[in-house]
């Protein structure tokens, strides 16, 4: 077992650096997509509180490097001070020589939670059950691929070749043989989870070659995210010890199937017990109301579920990623599915979110709009039975479209506030910007030769 921390306060954190022999502390937080960004320091400095501040911008920093000037955002551009959650301090598994990671919260110097850090966003979200009573419960399914290491972007993404020097090919779902052919990444990746108190529950392989997926144990929504945040981390570092890739985008391979972050979901009041399911084990009007928020502001809120211009092409008929909000048992055609359960694990599995999403976001969008049906005791729509396909394609089609439905959106903006949804629409506009500017390998082959 990984060494842990009795308390989590600095004291004790103190004396485990010093028993650990830690070197440095890796201070990090996830900026607006979900990356990994913060300050390297001396371990001894952080196990004196030393204080760390970095630009308040850095949050929101666009995936292009870019910042947004929107107005949002002081000309000054002050600093916001970097809070370390001591709870999360672990031992960075990646490192060459001995050296630990913090998840830190981004505070503005007045002490309030930057409306910026994503981490914020979902706390945010998660206050506002606990003044009602209610926790949700959360568990986490993340896809990924394992693909061959390439320097050149141009190039579409390859399978990375097998011990046997074979490639896969076809669709190899649930394979034993294929989930073992990268025995030693698994074998490193699967320790390295544990140190960093990832809780991985079943591991897969998915439809696509080389593809993966991960299920979580199910838990407080903070944790599950911190530990999603931490397994994309730890993928990306320890794969390329393997030559290998790890690859999170919604649609990495054309014609390939996409990649998802499907998100199960229930809440519990403060005994503990499923506010979905009634005493006779039936659903109550809760779950109702519940399923009926997301069916009502999740199309405002594609954005934090679907964050990327790649995002979009995952969301095909017959893919079995979803086109629509519509809801159904054990039906893998529509965005919402409710899978057969007890009735203490009754639970909703929403199924849009892509491997790409942020988090912290996907988690806030979901929960924020499940609470907001609660509370505003709205009413579902039908289940569906067969083929969800066949309904109309209700949500968002572009990363534009999606930017235009949460800029305008009224119930965005009460739930997460003004600067965030302001700030947040402006970085991704930038990207969006960015992806336009670039001349695509489909015009250079259609339109050179013939327009």
């Amino acid at each position: 077992m990984p060494p842990t921390i009795p308390e989590p306060n600095l004291e004790s954190v103190a004396t485990w650096i010093s028993e650990q022999d830690v070197h440095e502390v890796e201070c990090i937080f996830a900026d607006i997509s979900g990356y990994p960004r913060g300050k390297l320091m001396p371990a001894d400095r952080f196990a004196q509180g030393a204080e760390l501040r970095i630009c308040q911008a850095i949050p929101m920093q666009a995936i292009t490097g870019d910042y947004s000037y929107d107005p949002v955002f002081p000309d000054e551009d002050p600093d916001v001070r970097l809070q370390p959650d001591y709870a999360s301090v672990r031992l960075a598994p990646w490192a060459s020589r001995k050296r630990a990671l913090a998840i830190h919260d981004c505070l503005e110097l007045s002490g309030e939670n930057s409306p910026f850090a994503s981490r914020n966003v979902l706390r945010q979200v998660l206050q506002r059950y606990s003044a009602l009573g209610l926790t949700p419960v959360v568990a986490p399914e993340l896809e990924f691929y394992l693909c061959a290491i390439s320097d050149d972007p141009t190039r579409a993404l390859q399978c990375a070749p097998m011990p046997d020097g074979r490639s896969e090919v076809g669709q190899s779902a649930f394979s034993m043989n294929m989930l073992n052919a990268f025995a030693p990444f698994w074998d490193e990746f699967r320790a390295a989870l544990q140190t960093l108190g990832v809780r991985a529950d079943t591991w897969i392989h998915e439809l696509g070659s080389g593809q993966y997926e991960i299920n979580l144990v199910h838990g407080n929504a903070l944790a599950l995210a911190d530990q999603t945040f931490l397994l994309k981390y730890a993928a990306k570092e320890l794969a390329p010890k393997h030559g290998l890739q790890a690859v999170f985008m919604a649609k990495p391979i054309a014609g390939a199937a996409g990649s998802s972050m499907h998100l199960h979901s229930s809440v519990v009041d403060a005994n503990g017990l499923n506010i979905f399911s009634k005493e006779d084990g039936t659903e109550s009007p809760a779950f109702g109301h519940f399923l009926a928020g997301l069916q009502t502001y999740l199309p405002d809120l594609m954005l934090m579920l679907a964050p990327n211009v790649n995002s979009y092409r995952r969301y095909v008929s017959g893919s079995l990623a979803p086109i629509n909000l519509q809801w159904g048992y054990e039906n893998r055609t529509t965005g919402l599915r409710v899978p057969q359960s007890t009735a203490a694990a009754r639970r909703i599995e929403n199924r849009l979110a892509g491997a790409d999403a942020n988090p912290y976001l996907a988690l806030a969008a979901h929960l924020g709009a499940g609470l907001q049906g609660l509370q505003g005791q709205l009413a579902h729509m039908p289940a569906v039975s067969g083929n969800a396909y066949v309904h109309a394609h209700s949500l968002p089609c572009s990363l534009d479209s999606a930017i235009e439905r949460m800029q305008h959106s009224t119930q965005a903006r009460e739930f997460f506030g003004d600067l965030f949804v302001t700030g947040f629409c402006a970085v991704k506009t930038l990207e969006s910007q960015s992806y336009r500017n670039e001349i695509s390998t489909w015009e250079r082959r259609y339109l050179l030769a013939q327009v």
